[in-house]
């Protein structure tokens, strides 16, 4: 059981009151996430910061949601596969993209599926992407521009995947429908 506490906008530290303020106006609801996240004014405001920034890349809504949802499930996040799971459904993203992605099952298209498995290299390496991994994804239709961009996209998903493993944060009412858990072997 976590000790972390999952602020209101009312609970919150004074600087993270008008962050969490955005997250209301923005969801219609202070998402637990980012209750959690309050405890911290500056790492609530980078984790925004960061969401804006990656929403705003070169990816379309499908490679934005292959970016998310592979580090999500590589990272185990109880919260956050739901979460974008139910994020994706709101994009009007593909069924089979979504269900590929949770359920770690080949994506429906190649250029997909090697930014899933650049995404999934650069997660596991630590950053590390061997020339012909680099080779493979450009000739997929990928520039050095979104390598750069997984990172961008990678950087918010440690934010919030490490602070839901800390936090074990409660899965906010709407993503329940979503709920997922790692395959036990």
């Amino acid at each position: 059981m976590s000790t972390l506490k999952i602020h209101t906008v009312e609970s919150a530290p004074e600087n993270s009151k008008p962050l969490l303020e955005k997250s209301q106006s923005a969801y219609g609801y202070v998402p637990n996430l980012h209750g959690a996240l309050a405890e911290s004014p500056q790492l609530l405001e980078a984790y925004q910061t960061l969401h804006g920034l990656f929403t705003n890349t070169s990816f379309d809504k499908e490679e934005l949601t292959v970016v998310w949802q592979t580090i999500n499930v590589e990272h185990e996040c109880h919260y956050c596969v739901p979460a974008h799971t139910a994020i994706a459904h709101s994009m009007n993203v593909d069924e089979a993209i979504i269900e590929a992605l949770r359920n770690k099952t080949e994506l429906p298209t190649a250029k997909l599926q090697a930014l899933h498995e650049a995404t999934l290299t650069i997660v596991r390496n630590r950053g590390r992407i061997s020339e012909d991994e680099l080779s493979a994804f450009y000739a997929a239709g990928y520039a050095q521009q979104h390598v750069l961009e997984i990172i961008l996209g990678l950087s918010q998903k440690v934010i919030s995947n490490y602070t839901n493993h800390i936090a074990e944060t409660p899965l906010d009412e709407g993503f329940k429908q979503f709920a997922w858990e790692t395959e036990t072997v």
